[in-house]
């Protein structure tokens, strides 16, 4: 479950030192400074997955920076990768300087001294963070810090994918169990790594177990890409990625649910299509289209298979869900 606090439960006044304490006792020592204090906002959720923690945070704009006193007080030797939600920062490091902006992906090392300088358009800063173990990656250190303060976009190669992990984990994370979060975690240091190692041009040198998860999740965005192209096959997925059919479903088959490809196709549909059935905007379109518009070959097959995972056919789900919303709103 993610753990959120907000300095809007405290007086106007007492915000910005509120975080500033935060942020140098749960994660690192640092000296921070605003233009506004009496204007500032903060707010941040963690959720902890084994090594690894993501951090949610927003806060008004705000410069930061950590010195060779401020390492010497407190240091957890971690690597801490930002994805930038919103607004935009500049970082020095290790005679490194970047700047980034919404979508980009930025690495520092807790270990050295940095200055971050940031500004939002609309007020707040917005950034989820990773925070590992400097011995969780398998990637030499000296060449890792080439990466520092470096901009990696978010959205090509690996780092998409990285992206699409951590946008299902702010999505969905609070709703897992300690032993997924676990394995969740676990995931996450693995697509780091590959992300990294992307950039670096040292792919070769990640553990194969690392290569074979990068692999599986660059899989699973291309499925959740792709729902709705009636054309998504094993075989359509195994070329694109450049494996054989029989490569592909032996990765599926390892994994802890042993889900087939054609499995998790047919459940990520379902998934969209019980959402869309859900939603009263979409009222108007027929239950066929909606099938249709997630790659479901003919409306046979869709109530089948959504009569099996849900219980109910297509057309019983959404009269309950117009039911429910029309008592919500009758008692609000």
């Amino acid at each position: 479950m993610w753990s959120v606090v907000s300095a809007s439960d405290l007086p106007v006044g007492e915000r910005f030192d509120w975080f500033s304490d935060t942020l140098s006792r749960e994660v690192v020592p640092t000296a921070l400074s605003t233009e506004r204090p009496a204007e500032f906002q903060a707010e941040a959720a963690v959720l902890e997955l084994g090594e690894l923690r993501v951090a949610r945070l927003e806060f008004s704009p705000l410069n930061s920076r950590r010195t060779p006193a401020l390492i010497r007080r407190g240091d957890p030797g971690q690597y801490q990768l930002g994805l930038m939600r919103g607004g935009r920062a500049f970082l020095a490091q290790q005679r490194n300087e970047c700047r980034v902006g919404a979508g980009d992906i930025l690495l520092w090392d807790t270990s050295r001294t940095s200055d971050v300088q940031t500004a939002a358009d609309d007020g707040l800063v917005r950034l989820a963070m990773l925070q590992l173990p400097q011995n969780a990656l398998p990637l030499n250190l000296d060449r890792l810090g080439r990466l520092l303060a470096h901009r990696i976009p978010g959205d090509q190669g690996v780092a998409a994918v990285l992206t699409a992990f951590v946008d299902a984990l702010e999505g969905h994370g609070g709703q897992c169990s300690p032993a997924e979060l676990h394995r969740l975690g676990t995931v996450a240091v693995d697509l780091v790594a590959a992300c990294l190692a992307q950039h670096l041009d040292a792919e070769a040198e990640l553990p194969p177990e690392v290569r074979t998860q990068a692999l599986l999740q660059r899989v699973y965005a291309f499925i959740d890409h792709n729902l709705a192209d009636p054309a998504l096959t094993p075989s359509a997925i195994a070329a694109r990625h450049h494996v054989s059919v029989r490569t592909l479903h032996q990765l599926f088959r390892r994994q802890d649910d042993a889900e087939t490809v054609q499995a998790r196709i047919r459940r990520r549909r379902l998934e969209r299509c019980h959402s869309d059935l859900a939603r009263p905007e979409l009222m108007g379109h027929p239950v066929n289209a909606i099938a249709a518009r997630w790659g479901f070959s003919g409306p046979a097959v869709f109530s089948r298979s959504f009569r099996e995972r849900y219980g109910l056919t297509p057309t019983e789900f959404r009269a309950l869900s117009v039911q429910r919303d029309r008592a919500v709103c009758a008692s609000s």
